[in-house]
């Protein structure tokens, strides 16, 4: 890099399977750093050998991600830009680059992202579901208890959900989603911008058995169409009451009870106040 711009880390998007789909400005960043976090060093030397780029790579993994950021930020301390790459994608989402981010910054390193690729947007813009409010959610933890203990905190999730998936688990995913959310819309996604892309758009169940017949291969994004069950003002009202008294039993006068429960749950706090006073007659 130029002797004027500070030393940097570099957040660089690479393909998720086209390789026609990365940038110039990410080709020319590549070339220009010093050197270039990788989290799989053989796969980058791949994708840089395809560009005739050659540079020192350094792994920056899961497992290594303490040691081998500490590593990284003294080495960018002492003048060294760096650019931090993913498998595929962009860094940081669903990967320890966050975590070598929040270091830099911590240490008021210069950060900079060149976007690109993002599977989570490309399987968004294909599904179909409605796309003005998501959250994503990456991998479901593999425990049962702590799966099931996310999923049930979602299903009441207005938002279109985003999840990833490995081909292995594709199956035991959708039928734990069916238990959680019920028979909703699903867009399934899979070796994006690849050779055998293909998007599929059904219902829950409807894509256990076609996945139960079919062998799941390659990567998936799922989309799951959120909750589209309304709360009614009587649903958030008795939601209020619980909230509420729990809150008076905890010490507070019934007015501050009433007004902190109707900001918390989005009833009305008149209404509140007498269906409080309804129910200690």
């Amino acid at each position: 890099m130029s002797n004027s711009t500070p030393a940097t880390l570099y957040l660089v998007a690479t393909p998720i399977g086209n390789l026609s789909d990365i940038s110039e400005r990410a080709i020319k960043t590549l070339r220009d750093v010093c050197f270039i976090a990788a989290e799989d060093t053989r796969i980058t030397r791949n994708l840089l050998e395809h560009f005739g780029i050659k540079k020192p790579l350094i792994s920056y993994y899961k497992h290594n991600s303490r040691s081998s950021g500490e590593k990284i930020v003294l080495r960018i301390l002492d003048g060294e830009s760096c650019a931090l790459v993913t498998d595929a994608g962009t860094p940081g989402i669903s990967d320890p680059g966050e975590d070598l981010v929040r270091l830099c910054v911590d240490n008021d390193i210069h950060v900079v992202v060149i976007p690109g690729a993002c599977a989570v947007v490309a399987a968004l813009s294909l599904s179909g579901l409605s796309a003005k409010r998501f959250a994503f959610e990456g991998f479901l933890p593999i425990e049962k208890k702590k799966r099931s203990q996310q999923l049930s905190e979602l299903q009441a999730e207005q938002r279109t959900m985003v999840f990833y998936e490995a081909p292995h688990k594709l199956v035991r995913t959708l039928t734990d989603m069916l238990k959680a959310f019920g028979d909703r819309r699903v867009s399934i996604s899979r070796e994006m911008t690849k050779i055998y892309e293909e998007t599929l758009r059904m219902t829950l169940s409807e894509s256990i058995v076609h996945f139960e017949s079919v062998s799941p291969r390659g990567e998936f994004v799922i989309v799951v169409e959120g909750n589209c069950i309304q709360s009614t003002p009587d649903d958030k009202l008795s939601e209020g009451v619980v909230v509420a008294t729990d809150l008076i039993e905890k010490g507070l006068s019934v007015r501050d009870a009433v007004k902190r429960a109707a900001g918390e749950v989005g009833c009305s706090r008149n209404s509140l106040y007498k269906m409080l006073t309804i129910n200690n007659c």
